[in-house]
């Protein structure tokens, strides 16, 4: 079974190393100690967690068959006199887009805008990432 230190769990999660340590000393999230004493965390049940706070789908999401949203800030908008790139950044990914000019006029998309990236595509390509390098932190 996948065990997750607590720092490798924040880097999942997007959240602090102190953040997890709340959730697991609130008995939000289930976690164990390994044969160092270092609180570890079951990768099921940090999945079984993480889908649990996964936010609602906007509103317009149910008039939409794509189930990929990334809500972000708009941070570079590039026009030329046809086509526009829009940069969003959605937590720790960066999202570009390439449009019309004339869409991005129409939303009124600019630099700081809020903005949902939606992501519909037959293909999606999945890769089994490496295990992350010990940063020398206590997990514990």
């Amino acid at each position: 079974m996948t065990m997750f230190r607590i720092g490798e769990a924040a880097d999942l999660l997007g959240v602090s190393s102190d953040t997890i340590r709340r959730w697991v000393d609130a008995g939000r999230l289930t976690a164990g100690r390994d044969e160092h004493g270092h609180r570890v965390i079951a990768g099921v049940d940090l999945a079984a967690f993480a889908r649990s706070q996964a936010a609602d789908p906007d509103a317009g999401a149910g008039f939409s068959s794509a189930r990929n949203r990334l809500r972000g800030i708009v941070v570079d908008v590039r026009k030329d006199a046809v086509m526009a790139q829009v940069d969003i950044q959605a937590g720790p990914f960066r999202v570009v887009s390439l449009m019309s000019r004339e869409a991005v006029d129409e939303l009124d998309l600019r630099v700081g805008s809020v903005a949902v990236a939606v992501i519909k595509s037959t293909t999606v390509v999945v890769e089994r990432a490496a295990p992350a390098p010990s940063r020398g932190r206590s997990g514990g």
